[in-house]
């Protein structure tokens, strides 16, 4: 499993998660399994862990253990499938790793890396929705745009949009060879690496609607906890972790304070910690990935 990914804040994320090592909880992000064996590990014979992947290949990782359910779906539909697996009662905890897996990154065919020679796909679930290719050359200019602004936080967003479209009417963008040789006009000397990983991001969050399933997953996740029950995140890019800390501090990803007549905020959670947990330098050294994640922990009041 570590192969395929190692899990980041793996202590610190189960810690948080498990308030009752008989409950039931639920790893939205199965991915190589890294967490959820560490779940099941200090869950007791009782315990039940309910697990989620949209990835065919997270499939091959399954762990055999009977307190394990295993499904291959969109964490988006999360509250759905805990009503049918364990009713309206609730569950003790949800965590999820929001990160894409080094598999992911590290399977060349997947698409999902600049690094290697190879089809531009980049869906999480391999059979099904638009790729990255076809966003490429199917979206108009200014849809383009807002993708490399809003997802990536590209700088020159819009003189990016013209390139792609300006050289797909030349010949369709369709491997990563092409997408890179596309925008290397715009590649910063010194910074290659770091401007076309945010245009990768941005098409990639595109691909698989993230922003959107995120905000779908985290109002299925609060419904489906009971009251006491925990939500643990842990986010790589500021975007997400901004939609994240908003609804927790708000119960919705603008931000938006809505109060009570006492002037109190209606939110459905509450954080257990103000700040974020972040990687210590060890664990950083030994996986690099980890560099840029955050630990959000919240409970449900």
């Amino acid at each position: 499993m570590s192969e395929y990914h190692t899990p980041v804040l793996l202590d610190k994320s189960v810690t948080a998660l498990i308030t009752d090592p008989s409950g039931i909880y639920a790893d939205a992000t199965f991915g190589g399994g890294g967490h959820s064996s560490e779940i099941l590990r200090r869950l007791t014979p009782r315990g039940r862990l309910i697990a989620f992947d949209r990835d065919n290949d997270a499939l091959g990782n399954k762990i055999e253990d009977e307190r394990l359910t295993l499904i291959h779906n969109n964490f988006r539909f999360i509250h759905n499938f805990v009503l049918s697996e364990v009713g309206d009662g609730g569950i003790d905890g949800v965590l999820a790793d929001l990160g894409v897996s080094s598999h992911q990154f590290d399977t060349a065919e997947r698409g999902f890396s600049f690094r290697y020679s190879a089809a531009l796909d980049m869906r999480m679930n391999t059979t099904s929705g638009q790729t990255a290719a076809d966003i490429l050359n199917g979206y108009g200019k200014e849809d383009l745009e807002n993708i490399f602004r809003i997802y990536g936080e590209v700088d020159n967003a819009s003189r990016v949009s013209d390139l792609i479209v300006t050289e797909r009417n030349k010949a369709p963008i369709c491997t990563t060879d092409r997408l890179n040789e596309v925008l290397r006009p715009v590649l910063p000397s010194f910074s290659e690496h770091k401007y076309l990983a945010k245009v990768y991001q941005a098409l990639r969050i595109e691909v698989n609607q993230e922003m959107r399933s995120l905000e779908k997953f985290l109002e299925g996740a609060t419904a489906s906890l009971k009251k006491g029950g925990r939500l643990v995140i842990i986010t790589y890019q500021s975007l997400e972790d901004r939609m994240v800390k908003n609804y927790i501090k708000c119960g919705n990803i603008s931000g938006t304070v809505k109060k009570d007549l006492f002037g109190n905020v209606i939110a459905p959670l509450e954080a257990v910690i103000r700040k974020p947990i972040i990687p210590e330098e060890g664990e950083i050294s030994g996986n690099t990935r980890a560099r840029s994640a955050k630990l959000r922990i919240a409970e449900k009041v």
